[in-house]
């Protein structure tokens, strides 16, 4: 398998991770009766997972001295993951899994497009094109599809 094929593959290991997580959050959040509570503890069990796997890998702890000249906009990364996780708890028992997600790749959709169009957060800029549009128009179509069966 050539590492493009591998690369999609973990592209969509990924993204099968996020509906996984946000009903096993929400079902954290049912136990301890909070959203909020439920993806504090998902943010720990990730800290602690990735610690282990910084000393497993040999990562060195030293680069984190970098940090001080990263751009104040990467220091926010930590508090959209936070509002993601928070907020699909707070949907996923309201709307349900498809729906949830449904709504999360459209907004991410959207948002990837003015990204790359104006090549913010120093990514390339890809203008955005008619096909692209047509492609986010269908996931919206897709969208009110899930929502109407």
């Amino acid at each position: 398998m050539s590492n493009f094929w591998i690369l999609i593959l973990l592209a969509v290991v990924a993204g099968a991770m996020a509906p996984l997580q946000a009903a096993t959050n929400n079902r954290l959040a049912i136990v301890v009766d909070s959203p909020v509570l439920s993806a504090l503890v998902s943010f720990v069990i990730g800290t602690l997972t990735l610690l282990i796997y910084i000393v497993a890998s040999g990562t060195p702890l030293s680069n984190l001295g970098l940090m001080k000249e990263a751009p104040p906009v990467a220091w926010i990364g930590g508090v959209l993951g936070a509002i993601f996780v928070t907020v699909t708890v707070l949907l996923l028992p309201k709307l349900g899994v498809a729906m949830t997600f449904s709504l999360v790749i459209a907004g991410q959709m959207l948002i990837t497009l003015v990204i790359d169009h104006f090549g913010l957060l120093g990514v390339p800029v890809k203008e955005i094109s008619l096909a692209r549009i047509l492609g986010v128009l269908l996931i919206v179509a897709g969208t009110i599809l899930i929502r109407k069966f």
